[in-house]
């Protein structure tokens, strides 16, 4: 085989992939009227739904991203036993089938939960809430970030961080110093991805908290109610958001030199 046929061939099955990507999307476009949409665009349900979806999304993301950033460099530093299995458990969430996720999660955060009855305590209360949806979020969406900012943090040079320690500077103050601005695009890089798949989660958030609805829970529930005209503008205004917050989020994660280039 030689060089043109086999690049010829490369070049149809790229095709043939970036148009199954690309056809339903146009097709769902094409087949929207105007007026649909703007008449979308202008009802309060539709837009507090993807209010709601942002800031819940936006929330998971900055929230666990902080609390697993040492886990994160923990397991780009460390060796220990059983850490493929750590690593295994980690990615769990991506694996299972989330309406499967969204009832493990319910069985914990639930009223009838140890976790449940102490929120419940303290006046919080998950289920059909707004905090319900950020721990169903980030449950489905953690990993992306884990992954992401452990290999940032595997990158970095360990030497670096020795000598910090050897000249006198404290562990916090390597880690928040050298650490994390070294590991820094990939920690956004993962948070993007975290956010993104937290906004388009409906499996897990559906049995959490069916409402207040999500973006992605009230395009099925127009769609399971009215049918497919009354899903569409929904689907179509929420494409277009997440395109344009997913497009903004992936150049602020771009290389500096990179961007130059």
């Amino acid at each position: 085989m030689n060089h043109r046929i086999f690049y010829l061939m490369l070049s149809l099955s790229g095709a043939v992939i970036l148009l199954f990507i690309i056809a339903p999307l146009a097709g769902i476009f094409i087949k929207s009227d105007g007026r649909e949409l703007l008449a979308a665009a202008q009802d309060s349900e539709v837009t507090g739904s993807i209010w709601l979806t942002i800031g819940t999304s936006m929330a998971a993301t900055v929230i666990f991203a902080v609390l697993s950033l040492p886990f994160a460099w923990f397991l780009a530093r460390r060796k220990f036993r059983l850490k493929k299995l750590v690593l295994g458990i980690i990615d769990l969430p991506v694996v299972i089938p989330h309406t499967a996720a969204g009832i493990a999660l319910l069985g914990v955060i639930s009223r009838d939960s140890l976790v449940g009855r102490l929120a419940e305590e303290a006046g919080i209360n998950f289920v059909g809430h707004p905090s319900g949806i950020i721990l169903a979020m980030a449950f489905v969406s953690l990993p992306f970030f884990l992954n992401a900012a452990r290999e940032g943090f595997t990158g970095v040079p360990d030497r670096l961080e020795k000598a910090a320690l050897n000249l006198g500077a404290s562990p916090l103050r390597v880690f928040l110093t050298i650490s994390i601005p070294l590991a820094m695009r990939q920690i956004i890089s993962g948070s993007v991805m975290m956010f993104a798949r937290g906004m388009s989660e409906f499996g897990a958030v559906i049995i959490i908290a069916y409402h207040p609805m999500t973006a992605p829970v009230l395009i099925f529930e127009r769609f399971s109610s009215f049918g497919l005209q009354y899903a569409r503008p929904v689907s179509v205004i929420f494409i277009i958001i997440s395109v344009v917050l997913f497009l903004l989020m992936r150049l602020l994660a771009r290389d500096p030199e990179n961007a130059r280039n």
